[in-house]
């Protein structure tokens, strides 16, 4: 029993050990995932869009390359207010 408790709270300070943000981090790294799925799928749209459609896909990248910045640099925050 006195084993298992042991495991147990070892387990759970390592778990949560200095990284207080570990799960927002996750998220995020979940997002810029995403968002670079997103333009992906906007870059092999130029393969068959029209004229008019390009700008508006064009439009779309611009606006994914920021959003990716944008998490990258929440990612870079916390991680520098994680580790001084």
């Amino acid at each position: 029993m006195l084993r298992m408790i042991t495991v147990l709270l070892l387990m759970t300070v390592s778990a949560v050990a200095l990284h207080d943000n570990t799960f927002a981090v996750f998220e995020l790294k979940e997002e810029l995932q995403m968002r670079y799925m997103n333009l992906w799928e906007l870059l092999q749209q130029l393969e068959y869009v029209t004229a008019e459609q390009r700008e508006i896909v064009y439009q779309e990248i611009q606006h994914i390359r920021s959003e990716i910045q944008q998490i990258i640099d929440q990612i870079v925050a916390r991680d520098k207010h994680e580790h001084p």
